[in-house]
């Protein structure tokens, strides 16, 4: 699923960025340009990587 359409960015690439060291939303519009145009994704971003670092999915694993 995208997380962001104007960069193209999938929940996938922002969980191996989490998995890679990315803590901060900062960290994701450095590695993958998230977040940089219209800003609408920066919620869900800040959701999913929080997800991510309190271990609630596997590496890898996609939204239904």
């Amino acid at each position: 699923m995208y997380i962001c359409v104007c960069k193209a960015v999938s929940d996938r690439a922002v969980r191996q960025a989490a998995h890679s060291g990315a803590t901060s939303l900062a960290d994701l519009r450095e590695r993958l340009e998230l977040g940089t145009c219209c800003g609408k994704c920066a919620c869900a971003a800040r959701e999913l990587l929080a997800e991510v670092r309190t271990g609630a999915s596997a590496p890898g694993e996609g939204r239904a």
